[in-house]
């Protein structure tokens, strides 16, 4: 794989990892509003099970943005030590 097709997958992976870091914050939140509705009707499995439910994806959301932090640094310098907008103004060169 060229270097460009390398940066260029893993900016991919850095925006699925965003994308992945937002879902888990909806779900988070989409818990949290269920737990709140829940005050009222008093559902003892709710009770139960959603503050487990809520702790993992916690725990998930927690991973998540550690990896991105690292992968997204990762890919940073990865395109500043292979100077790879240099390479993509190379290769638009190239196909004129």
């Amino acid at each position: 794989m060229d270097k460009i097709r390398k940066f260029e997958l893993m900016e991919k992976i850095v925006h699925e990892l965003e994308d992945l870091k937002n879902s888990q914050q909806a779900i988070i939140q989409k818990l949290a509003k269920i737990e709140v509705d829940n005050i009222d009707l008093g559902d003892k499995r709710l009770e139960k099970d959603l503050p487990d439910m809520h702790q993992r994806v916690t725990d998930n959301l927690d991973t998540i943005v550690s990896i991105l932090a690292d992968f997204a640094n990762q890919t940073t310098d990865y395109s500043n030590k292979n100077n790879i907008s240099a390479l993509k103004q190379q290769e638009e060169i190239n196909k004129l």
